[in-house]
């Protein structure tokens, strides 16, 4: 299979830029799986989604937090080769402004992180970054210990009293760069869903964007039961893929947990044959992953490091209907939606979708699939 095969033409003035001011009055397409295609395909509005789902329904949501790990510096240079003795610039690059984006922590201790650098390649093993809040004098510093295969960097941050409530003062809301913009003070509130507790993410489940706690009351009030897992979104979700065949790709695997309260109402909806509802790609491969891991599809407490990379002609074992956003071409989001519904249904959605001017990606619209 041709990641090629995964690509469509979206005009530039789709992709939102912007998020609204009201989550719920987001679009969403909804549509519903036949033999052969799409039996029908509408367009609605986020608010209907609590009127699609049925009674006997779980839901289940990523609660992951997004983090400010997108990091602002300088380098020391100490590390560096010099440029020339006779250049006059050669100072200024050697102690330049850098951008870090946090991806992953590698250990219990928060000071620890596999990161990308930009401009990475002059940034060696031994390096001093140092990072500065813009309102405050509050500076965090840490030294580059390890490259890796891709690139990636792992930094060790010197000691500080509470690390996140530092990254809070001093780090930026990673906006993907698809959103031709710096983030701004209302970008820490909207780049998060209104469930979001664990904090881990270097991007948001999107998919959980348009939930108010209104909308989650009114499905409260259906009887509708919803768990809570955790994926902390890095690497595996949102890595380009490389390689000219699906099939060859491989996933960075991300961090997740199945608290015990989950697991017991996964394995009573199994039990029951009532049908799991999962709010994004992070929530699908989480628990399509626990499936797998189990051996017998029985979904116990865990947690782990999950790598799954679903792509069509995947067995979904958990997930019997989706809410996702649009996704980039040729990315393994994009992968996954149409292994759930079909690649040429997939392809026509999307078309519809740009036909109708849906707005695209993270502050974008919506599809519920079933």
């Amino acid at each position: 299979m041709l990641v090629s095969e995964f690509n469509y033409e979206l005009p530039p003035e789709l992709i939102a830029q912007q998020p609204l001011a009201d989550r719920a009055a987001a679009r969403m397409l909804h549509g519903v799986r036949g033999q052969t295609g799409w039996r029908t395909l509408e367009d609605l509005c986020f608010r209907d989604f609590p009127g699609l789902l049925r009674s006997s329904d779980l839901l289940v949501l990523n609660n992951t937090r997004v983090f400010p790990a997108r990091l602002y510096g300088r380098r020391s240079g100490r590390r560096s080769q010099p440029l020339s003795p006779h250049n006059p610039a050669a100072r200024n690059f050697l102690t330049g402004r850098i951008e870090v984006l946090l991806v992953r922590q590698l250990s219990a201790d928060p000071a620890v992180w596999q990161a990308l650098v930009r401009p990475g390649r002059k940034i060696g093993i031994g390096e001093r970054l140092t990072f500065a809040a813009e309102s405050s004098p509050e500076i965090i510093s840490a030294e580059v210990i390890a490259r890796g295969a891709f690139g990636e960097r792992t930094l060790r941050f010197d000691s500080v009293p509470d690390f996140f409530s530092a990254l809070e003062r001093v780090g930026h809301v990673p906006l993907p760069p698809y959103i031709s913009r710096n983030d701004d003070s209302r970008d820490f509130e909207r780049y998060q869903t209104v469930f979001a507790r664990k904090a881990g993410s270097v991007a948001a489940p999107t998919a959980g964007l348009h939930f108010t706690p209104e909308v989650l009351e009114q499905i409260k009030a259906r009887g509708i039961e919803i768990a809570e897992i955790t994926l902390h979104v890095g690497l595996g979700t949102f890595q380009p893929v490389h390689e000219q065949q699906v099939e060859r790709h491989r996933l960075h695997s991300e961090w997740y947990l199945i608290p015990p309260e989950a697991a017991a109402a996964l394995q009573r909806a199994r039990q029951r044959g009532k049908r799991v509802v999962a709010v994004g790609t992070t929530t699908v491969r989480t628990l399509e992953y626990a499936a797998i891991r189990a051996g017998s599809g029985h979904i116990q407490a865990q947690s782990g490091e999950a790598d799954l990379f679903i792509y069509p002609g995947f067995q979904f074992q958990v997930v019997g209907a989706m809410l996702t956003n649009f996704h980039l071409p040729q990315s393994t989001l994009l992968m996954l939606v149409a292994a759930f519904a079909g690649r040429e249904p997939v392809v026509q959605a999307y078309r519809h979708a740009i036909d109708q001017r849906y707005r695209f990606y993270s502050y974008g619209d919506c599809m519920f699939l079933e």
